[in-house]
């Protein structure tokens, strides 16, 4: 039976995730300039150990909250009309996304081409009307998914939705079933990778946005079902252990020697689209079995947490970027350096998200947030 979850529930495992993911991409611009990968800003020394730490978690973050994205649309979907949705979304998605664009982003350009300009004050008139989205591609992908969401709201609620949750909770009865869907990411990854071989952030990008869409789709139907959603908590430990085969999977590959003598370069390209989705698949269900299974509670400071993570993603890398610049410029080994940037842009991005946007009410306009009163605000 296709038990539904109330609508008034509060999805706890999903308030910490969003913190804790978000607060993780945050983390992964800070070592990236020490990474060696050619960033907007790089040290002149880097860590390979570094890199291939945080190769590995480029498969956990971003695919999660998409995932998490999809249950909140689809939960809100429910409380809301279409119409009411869809506008909520063009404020809290496209306004932030165009002020970012104009505002946010041209500092890493500027600094990333400071020969170029006089001074940032001369070179915005140049960079504003750029409209680069930069890291703000995660935003432009949202607003697509959302406008998305509406109509695969309606099919959920159809005959034919119907019919794929009732098979999507027969599937999630069997420890392995949910893990299953891990092969269909696959195929189309793979697939995808295979037709259009690009690793750019554009939403015509279809090898990159419907490989996120499929996360997206799967937080809408796994939060149709409350059967589908408790059977997280009940096989965590099997998806544990699947992430953990994964894991070995991915680096037996990822230290593997050269077998370029063996494969074609297409191939072994393939294999690593495999590698890196399986990794995902099961990460996903092993953070949310376990989130679901121990976290129960949203604590006051995490609510509110969860309302400023939005515009901390917002700032976070122009901040980073503006910083790190400077930073590594000093006499001083990667610890430090990446220690002090963690450290500066954390509290800078803290102190703007808290005093400056918090408070007022057109900051919170530009920055996807909603009114509230001053009363709220005191609090």
């Amino acid at each position: 039976m296709n038990k539904v979850l109330p609508q008034n529930k509060r999805y706890s495992e999903l308030d910490w995730l969003r913190v804790i993911l978000i607060f993780a991409v945050f983390l992964h611009h800070i070592f990236m300039p020490f990474n060696g990968d050619g960033w907007h800003v790089m040290n002149n020394e880097s860590s390979k150990v570094l890199d291939d730490i945080m190769v590995y978690f480029e498969q956990l973050r971003l695919q999660t909250l998409f995932f998490i994205a999809g249950a909140g649309s689809l939960l809100l979907l429910q409380k809301k009309s279409a119409k009411s949705f869809m506008l909520s979304k063009l404020q809290r998605l496209f306004v932030p996304l165009l002020v970012g664009m104009i505002l946010i982003v041209p500092p890493q350009n500027y600094i990333e081409n400071i020969a170029d300009y006089d001074s940032l004050l001369s070179a915005y008139g140049q960079l504003m009307w750029s409209f680069d989205n930069n890291h703000l591609w995660f935003i432009e992908f949202l607003l697509i998914f959302m406008l998305l969401a509406i109509p695969f709201k309606h099919f959920l609620d159809g005959e034919m939705g119907t019919v794929w949750i009732k098979w999507l909770e027969r599937l999630s009865r069997s420890q392995y079933g949910l893990l299953s869907l891990g092969l269909a990411l696959v195929i189309v990854r793979g697939l995808t990778k295979y037709l259009m071989p690009d690793d750019s952030h554009h939403i015509e990008n279809l090898s990159l946005s419907l490989f996120y869409v499929f996360f997206f789709f799967a937080g809408m139907s796994f939060i149709h079902s409350g059967q589908i959603w408790q059977t997280f908590a009940l096989h965590r430990r099997t998806y544990l252990i699947s992430l953990l085969i994964s894991s070995l999977f991915f680096y037996a590959y990822y230290y593997s020697p050269d077998l370029s003598p063996y494969l074609s370069l297409t191939a072994r390209w393939q294999i690593w689209w495999v590698v890196c989705s399986l990794v995902s698949w099961s990460g996903l269900l092993t953070m949310v079995g376990f989130a679901s299974a121990y976290i129960n509670r949203t604590p006051t400071w995490l609510q509110q947490t969860n309302e400023l993570i939005y515009p901390f993603y917002i700032l976070h890398q122009t901040i980073i970027v503006m910083l790190a610049f400077y930073i590594v410029q000093w006499q001083a080994g990667i610890m430090v350096k990446s220690f002090s940037l963690l450290l500066s842009a954390f509290i800078i991005c803290s102190f703007l998200c808290y005093w400056c946007i918090r408070p007022f009410n057109l900051m919170r306009y530009i920055f996807g947030l909603k009114k509230v009163t001053r009363e709220h605000v005191a609090k």
